[in-house]
């Protein structure tokens, strides 16, 4: 397994669409088991493809604490199917905003479907942190970064910290 680089902030691949999957294949896997390697090697509980730098609709997720036995998820093309009108608020970050942290209010639970590392259609009912991090990789997958959801004065302040701190960096190029 390979660690990749994240993409960091204010990084306008970020913003990018990511593209359906086409097929679940050996090539697909691999990427997903680097993405769980670099999410534990950061570390974080959830990365989405385009954090990598590859346009496609993938996730991997994996809320075991400390101690815990791994229990990774990987999500391919899912897609919210329902929403709860209970909201429930959590502090959200990001390994692409890196220490920066907020609370951001979304539905409580959410119904989604998607294929698994083997290609199989699967669907689920999250709620409580897995309905937070389906919900919080999904939007990385449709260009949407969690201070979307925060008031514009912290967001334009996240903006600002994080584009000084960028010109010391060169900009990501997109794989795939």
């Amino acid at each position: 397994m390979t660690i990749k680089p994240l993409i960091i902030l204010p990084d306008p691949v970020l913003r990018q669409l990511s593209k359906p999957v086409e097929r679940v294949d050996n090539d697909l896997r691999k990427l997903a088991d680097d993405m769980l390697e670099t999410m534990y090697d950061a570390p974080g509980i959830g990365l989405a493809a385009i954090q990598v730098g590859i346009p496609l609709r993938l996730l991997v997720i994996d809320l075991a604490k400390e101690g815990e036995e791994p229990a990774p998820m990987v999500v391919v093309n899912p897609e919210i199917v329902n929403s709860s009108d209970e909201r429930s608020t959590y502090e959200e970050g990001c390994l692409s905003i890196p220490d920066y942290y907020a609370e951001v209010e979304r539905p409580a639970t959410v119904r989604a479907k998607f294929l698994d590392r083997d290609g199989k259609q699967q669907e689920i009912t999250a709620e409580g942190l897995l309905a937070t991090c389906l919900q919080h990789e999904i939007d990385h997958l449709n260009g949407v970064l969690f201070i979307d959801h925060i008031s514009r004065l912290k967001r334009d302040m996240v903006m600002r910290k994080f584009k000084k701190l960028a010109k010391d960096r060169p900009p990501s190029r997109l794989v795939g």
